[in-house]
């Protein structure tokens, strides 16, 4: 599968990884912020921010990748809002990298012997010079179908990505 319309991606770390998605969904990148945490939710939902007025759910991509957590000492993560079906949401990264245009012939589907979490959220790769960017699926990766941490509460009951309407100016990194 080779990149969909646009050729470019925003590009970050999570410890070694280097990973992208597309440039066409990235809303805008800002530093840390202060968070709410959600009560009888997994891990994996950091919390809700205020951005401007706006609830946006932060999502632990360390944790979604079941990644080591970050440690006391780590420096705060940077926010990368992403403009999503069900409205914006907020993947919390070590580092913001540049943004990649990439060529088709450099696309390598994923081998077969990829297994676990990588296989789910990892579309394909880009050959780049001295590494690989992993290209994440965001549809995949911000599918929370059940994301309660409390056995016998159904789906329904536990707290959604809001629906926020999205801001069109992307403020640069």
């Amino acid at each position: 599968m080779n990149n969909v319309d646009d050729p470019r991606f925003c590009t970050f770390y999570l410890g070694d990884l280097f990973l992208g998605i597309s440039v066409t969904c990235v809303q805008e990148v800002i530093r840390y912020q202060e968070r709410t945490r959600v009560p009888l939710v997994s891990d994996v939902i950091h919390g809700l921010i205020n951005l401007r007025g706006e609830i946006v759910t932060t999502v632990d991509l360390r944790h979604r990748l079941e990644l080591e957590p970050r440690q006391p000492d780590d420096q705060e993560p940077i926010n990368v809002v992403v403009r999503h079906d069900e409205g914006v949401v907020s993947l919390l990264v070590d580092e913001i990298g540049d943004v990649f245009e990439v060529a088709d012939e450099d696309f390598e589907p994923l081998p077969p012997t990829l297994k676990g979490v990588y296989r789910d959220f990892v579309r394909g790769i880009y050959k780049l010079d001295r590494k690989l960017l992993l290209i994440l699926d965001t549809d995949r990766l911000l599918d929370l179908p059940n994301v309660s941490n409390v056995p016998g509460l159904e789906p329904a009951d536990t707290p959604n990505i809001p629906h926020v309407t999205p801001i069109t100016e992307v403020v640069p990194s």
